[in-house]
């Protein structure tokens, strides 16, 4: 409470009406799958868009190099096309992948072979300076590419000298001092060369204060020149860098080989989406360009290196365990337990991995958060209802959905028709009717778009064998197109059989759990119990609105209780608050039937 002291008007504000509360969003995917580059540990990328896709990820996967493991950019530009708007992607990659890399033991400057003599770096240290590990060898350079795959073969990193920083020097104030004309752009580390007083001397700046500089090695000759147009200047020495992949270039520019500079040339790359650089600074003062001429064994004045050894890997050799994935802790986990890193993540798939062990592992993965909905593929050699039912019955839970069979589309890379798993598809389906009705409408009788055919045919009867178990048919009607026509989670428990009511539910718990962190540390009392009652139900009340609940009013639709009826006194002292809320949602008009009879004239 503040102190009033002496006698005067105070006003004061407090917070004693409901708290806004917005929902959370419902309709961002996870994608885990195996794509031509990208990171394949750490968190998954977020692409809004194909374009950005395909930046990020690459393009379509030829049938012939990785077989079934080629439908995540399928599954990714489906989703897209069906109406999606934002995902995140994990990539998986054959342990036998390799990473394109550059450098002393590993890479040329382009056109170039190594010259006998050139001061290059043991293979073993080129080794450990790519890898952040070990002692590397003072002046080497490792360059690799952000992720293993064959693309980074396509890099090149140019290097040229940069137009340096000049001024002369006005006085030689002994013991390596010296007053400079203009000492802005001269720091602490950088390397500088002073040209005009005889063959051109190289040194490191130690200290800098105002104009005055202290360097490493005191110069020799008459270095002081107070002309106009001055023969005897100082330059620092920076580098120009250019990375190329494709249509994609980065520049860098005024980069240098002072580690304790922004402008360190590993720190300033750091941020490249494409290239890993790592540097070791000489032993001794030399200027950069000799540095990355000796690194990468080039006498040219500008400095080209091309990428070279990056590999795809072998399919066979990836595993259930490449997609389930470590986690080896924040930041270093891989495949699905990838998406820990992630909270924004409601819908998940690994588009075309039919493995019982993925499945099972991300339908445990939803399970565990509470907050995430998985959608399954079946395998597409599955035809008959026989078979289709077997796969089915591999999981009991109301955190997915299944479907099926694969939809027929257009593959632009092999320049047929091929056929695709519905997760994507459906993920997408899912956030159209989201965003246009809401959660609580049965991602149903919806059209599934740029679809041609589907690699079954099922009818109504076939599907009366289905639909009961929780298997969701994609099916084509005459005149009506391909369209879901099935809307069941894959559970046993009846409360829990609709996909809308489950992820409704996600929606509302998720949403009251990002809304009500302000109760925290509040006092536990009467005057709390009304604001978060009145907060949780002005929430609901709009949910009631949109009429994803059932009932003629909000009393019919759900209730709120906080308070005696839902504490003890043991809870309260013991910093425990609890609220009972129930809500009744709206099920789907699954079976639509007419009743009708003759009515007899009077």
């Amino acid at each position: 409470m503040p102190e009033y002291l002496s006698p005067g008007v105070y006003v004061e504000e407090f917070d004693s009406g409901p708290v806004p509360m917005q929902g959370v969003s419902t309709s961002v995917a996870g994608f885990v799958g195996v794509a031509e580059k990208g990171p394949v540990k750490g968190a998954p990328l977020l692409v809004t868009g194909v374009s950005d896709f395909t930046r990020k990820f690459g393009g379509y996967l030829q049938t012939s190099e990785f077989g079934d493991y080629r439908f995540l950019a399928h599954a990714v530009n489906h989703f897209f096309i069906n109406g999606g708007g934002k995902a995140f992607i994990m990539r998986v990659a054959p342990a036998n992948a390799a990473v394109a890399k550059a450098g002393a033991g590993v890479g040329t400057a382009a056109g170039e072979n190594k010259e006998e003599g050139a001061e290059v770096p043991a293979e073993g240290e080129a080794e450990q300076a790519a890898s952040g590990g070990g002692e590397a060898a003072a002046g080497s350079i490792t360059i690799e590419a952000r992720s293993p795959g064959e693309w980074g073969n396509s890099i090149t990193v140019s290097f040229v000298l940069a137009n340096e920083n000049k001024t002369q020097i006005f006085k030689d104030m002994g013991e390596g001092k010296y007053r400079l004309k203009n000492a802005v752009g001269f720091d602490v580390g950088d390397i500088v060369v002073l040209e005009g007083a005889g063959d051109p001397q190289v040194t490191v700046i130690k200290a800098v204060s105002q104009n005055i500089i202290t360097v490493d090695k005191a110069f020799t000759g008459e270095v002081v020149d107070e002309k106009l147009l001055p023969t005897v200047v100082i330059k620092t020495c920076e580098i120009n860098s250019e990375v190329h992949c494709g249509d994609a270039v980065e520049k860098y520019e005024n980069t240098s080989f002072n580690i304790s500079s922004p402008s360190f040339i590993e720190k300033m790359m750091s941020k490249s989406e494409l290239i890993e650089l790592h540097a070791v600074a000489p032993a001794e003062a030399k200027l950069p360009m000799e540095v990355i001429k000796a690194a990468f064994g080039s006498q040219d004045e500008e400095v080209t290196v091309s990428l070279k050894g990056g590999s795809n890997g072998s399919a066979k050799s990836l595993t259930d365990g490449d997609f389930i994935g470590k986690d080896e802790g924040p930041g270093a986990r891989t495949g699905i337990q990838a998406f820990l890193d992630n909270s924004d993540v409601n819908i998940m798939a690994v588009p075309g991995i039919t493995s019982s062990n993925v499945q099972l592992s991300l339908v445990s993965h939803c399970e565990r958060l509470a907050s995430r909905f998985a959608v399954l593929d079946v395998p597409l050699a599955a035809k008959t209802t026989t078979d289709v039912l077997k796969h089915r019955d591999i999981v009991d839970s109301d955190y997915c959905a299944m479907y099926h069979p694969w939809l027929r589309v257009y593959d632009p890379l092999d320049k047929k028709d091929a056929y695709i798993p519905p997760s994507g598809s459906m993920i997408g389906i899912y956030a159209r009717s989201d965003n246009s009705r809401g959660v609580h409408k049965a991602p149903a009788n919806e059209v599934v778009a740029n679809c041609t055919g589907l690699s079954v045919y099922y009818n109504a009867a076939e599907q009366d064998f289905l639909n009961p178990k929780g298997l969701n048919a994609i099916r084509k009607f005459p005149g009506a197109g391909i369209r879901v026509w099935g809307a069941r989670t894959a559970s046993s428990k009846p409360l829990w059989k609709y996909i809308n009511v489950r992820r409704l539910f996600i929606y509302i718990e998720e949403s009251i759990k990002a809304n009500t962190n302000w109760v925290v540390f509040e006092p536990n009392d009467a005057r709390l119990w009304a604001r978060v009652r009145g907060t949780i139900e002005t929430f609901l009340v709009g949910i009631w609105s949109t009429g994803a609940l059932v009932g003629g009013s909000p009393d019919e639709a759900f209730f709120v209780d906080i308070g005696p009826n839902t504490m003890t006194k043991d809870d309260i002292d013991n910093g425990r608050l609890i609220c009972l809320i129930g809500v009744a949602p709206v099920k789907p008009a699954e079976f639509v039937i007419f009743r009708i009879t003759q009515k007899t004239g009077e």
